[in-house]
């Protein structure tokens, strides 16, 4: 079978898990499979034209785990935006949040961010809640390992859905792709696709 962009494996189906619009990108949160020994979670990220064509593309992707530290898998939860008049709301709250918290590495600020009841995790590494947080970033530093945040490049949103795209380091450069889900103005889930930074890119256009 063969494609635009060159010949796809038979095996090869895209699993949609949901789908953010907000202006002109699209994101969506999916899994790919037969591209590799095990499953893909991905975020592609789409900047739709004014003709309807796809213009520009961004991805972000990382194997599939068989157990997470919440339980939870990488993708399951709610798959539908809600609020969509809070939109706007939510995406300043989760800006802030980002910056103050991810970027700023202000750890006293979380709990104002995060609901009064536990927030759901489907990151690989990481427990519910800001207590789960705090244990994997532990963790990590027992291994050597720091989260890092060092810019945000983009906010993207639909009503209770917040899909953040930065960079960093998590041991070596990487991309992060943080997915919130929000409510009565808190995050309460959250996913992730965390991508090391190619050493090359096949273009010149960027990761970001």
């Amino acid at each position: 079978m063969t494609r635009p962009f060159g010949p796809v494996p038979d095996a090869f189906r895209h699993e949609v898990h949901r789908v953010i619009a907000d202006g002109d990108l699209v994101a969506v949160h999916g899994t790919h499979h037969g591209v590799g020994p095990v499953p893909l979670v991905a975020f592609d990220v789409f900047r739709v034209d004014t003709d309807g064509k796809v213009a520009e593309h961004r991805d972000a992707l990382a194997p599939r785990v068989a157990v997470t530290v919440s339980g939870r898998s990488q993708t399951d939860g709610p798959t539908e935006p809600g609020d969509t008049d809070r939109t706007e709301a939510n995406r300043a709250l989760v800006t802030e949040f980002a910056q103050q918290v991810l970027v700023g590495a202000d750890r006293s600020a979380p709990t104002d961010c995060f609901s009064t009841e536990t927030c759901h995790q489907h990151s690989p590494e990481v427990g519910d809640g800001v207590d789960g947080f705090g244990a994997a970033a532990e963790r990590w530093a027992e291994q050597g390992r720091s989260r890092l945040y060092e810019k945000v490049h983009k906010v993207i949103a639909e009503g209770d859905f917040v899909l953040v795209l930065s960079e960093g380091e998590f041991g070596v450069p990487v991309a992060y792709y943080d997915l919130f889900r929000l409510a009565d103005g808190r995050i309460v889930e959250h996913w992730d696709v965390v991508m090391p930074v190619p050493a090359e890119l096949p273009h010149d256009n960027g990761l970001f």
